[in-house]
């Protein structure tokens, strides 16, 4: 199920303090896990999704970030790997769900009027959903798009024909606007990675989520 909270995780974390990360997000209710590492190798990031997984161990959805060779990759190694969200300039979705096969949970991001007419071009069941930002401004994206903010997001989502998840310097206090806004859920990477108490913070974003609905 991709809505709820997505935690993307943050690739300047020391390994152990990652996985303390995940597993205090998914234990305080965290709906998908999307593993992101921009500059790690296709082995490393292969280990990543793998020692993720485990620490998951089937409580939420596991991602990979832009890498379908990597989600095979680990899935043939034994991991549990649920589908991948892919970027604008990453594998064609069309491929990555012939690859991943019809059960594979597809995310794509989307964030300007052309990524949404070729989304809506797409055969049904193609993507599961779209990620779409900037709410504002994200210090782990600092060359991301333009910021959308609630009311773009908003404007967006009520045009798309997929579930949208709200993606971008998301706080606390954005939950009850992205939701209103149309959201399916939200995706956070330093908000929840940040944080004093992860799993405190990941477990308040679920509760906004849930009584947003």
């Amino acid at each position: 199920m991709i809505s709820g909270l997505h935690l993307v995780t943050d690739e300047r974390l020391a390994r152990d303090r990652l996985l303390a990360v995940v597993g205090a997000a998914v234990t305080a209710g965290t709906a998908v896990v999307q593993v992101r590492a921009k500059h790690a190798t296709a082995r490393e990031l292969t280990e990543t999704v793998a020692v993720v997984s485990a620490v998951v161990s089937g409580r939420a959805l596991v991602l990979v970030n832009d890498r379908v060779d990597v989600a095979l990759a680990a899935r043939h190694g034994g991991a549990r790997v649920d589908g991948v969200h892919l970027g604008q300039e990453d594998l064609d979705p069309v491929a990555a769900r012939a690859l991943l096969g019809p059960d594979a949970t597809v995310g794509w991001t989307a964030h300007a009027p052309d990524h949404l007419r070729a989304a809506h071009a797409l055969a049904p069941g193609t993507v599961d959903y779209l990620g779409v930002g900037l709410i504002r401004p994200t210090t782990s994206k600092p060359d991301g798009p333009a910021v959308l903010g609630v009311e773009g997001f908003g404007a967006f989502a009520r045009a798309a024909a997929l579930p949208c998840i709200a993606i971008g310097g998301v706080r606390l206090e954005d939950v009850p606007g992205v939701m209103a806004a149309g959201a399916a859920g939200v995706a956070v990477v330093s908000a929840v990675s940040e944080a004093a108490d992860p799993g405190q913070t990941a477990a308040r974003f679920v509760a906004a989520i849930a009584g947003a609905r």
